[in-house]
């Protein structure tokens, strides 16, 4: 327990803010290389292959960035833009890959109705 003296001479200290994106502070979005890209299992109750990227970032860091979206055409050596936001089920996975931008282009495998404006998709045409 702190005593009134202790305050009166050292007063309270703030508490440090822990960022979510220790990689790249006071930034939003960091360009980076795909080094190598792998599938991670999630955690317990969750089954999936969920597509992960080992990233160098321009400052030199590396960061383990989810790859969003149905089915992707990065390699190695893929120029990518990152951007902060954990994936819940993948321990160690801080960062996600933005479509559209560098070589990671926003077209899918799969056709996609749901979700689009996120990834930049026009609306499909009815015939």
């Amino acid at each position: 327990m702190v005593t009134s003296r202790q305050l009166a001479v050292f007063g309270r200290t703030k508490r440090a803010f822990k960022t979510g994106v220790p990689a790249f502070p006071r930034r939003p979005m960091v360009r980076g290389t795909c080094v190598k890209l792998r599938i991670d299992k999630p955690k317990k109750p969750n089954s999936a292959n969920r597509k992960v990227a080992r990233v160098r970032l321009s400052n030199f860091r590396m960061v383990t960035a989810y790859i969003p979206g149905r089915g992707h055409s990065l390699q190695e050596h893929s120029v990518v833009l990152v951007r902060g936001g954990r994936t819940k089920d993948l321990p160690g996975v801080r960062y996600k890959l933005i479509r559209g931008k560098f070589d990671f282009l926003w077209e899918e495998r799969e056709l996609r109705t749901r979700r689009r404006s996120k990834f930049g998709i026009p609306k499909p045409k009815k015939h």
